[in-house]
């Protein structure tokens, strides 16, 4: 089988194709999950901190400058935690969603039936055999 023959047919399997639809799909919603993030979330955990703005919030490595314009241009690093705190938010969010989506979707899948029986019990020597024998082929017992 050619290359191309067998790249064409793996790429055309449900799965491969299920996978590429979910990642688009994926990416979409992170948008809108970064969306509500920082146009509602941060804003109302803002208003609760005291007006604290997360977006705004970092540490510059050096004593010798404060505003972060100059870190910047003297190439000092500068630890923005506000926003590494914000993709926490966003990703706890996230997993929530998909935690209640997938607990939703199991809830709705069918139950498995229950397994068949197919042994039982000898009453003399309690080793299991089959449900339909008539003789025990451990103590050789006449079963009814």
């Amino acid at each position: 089988m050619s290359f191309f023959k067998e790249f064409k047919e793996f790429a055309m399997k449900g799965n491969v194709m299920d996978l590429a639809i979910g990642v688009i799909i994926g990416a979409a919603f992170g948008k809108i999950v970064t969306s509500l993030v920082n146009d509602i979330v941060m804003p109302l955990i803002t208003l609760v901190t005291g007006n604290v703005d997360f977006s705004k919030r970092f540490i510059i490595l050096s004593n010798k400058y404060t505003e972060v314009q100059d870190a910047i241009d003297h190439k000092i690093p500068i630890l923005y935690y506000g926003a590494f705190i914000t993709n926490i938010i966003d990703f706890l969010i996230i997993a929530f969603v998909i935690f209640i989506a997938v607990k939703q979707l199991n809830r709705l899948k069918p139950k498995p039936a229950p397994a068949a029986v197919t042994t039982r019990e000898c009453p003399y020597c309690r080793t299991s055999i089959h449900i339909e024998a008539t003789k025990c082929p451990n103590c050789t017992a006449d079963l009814k």
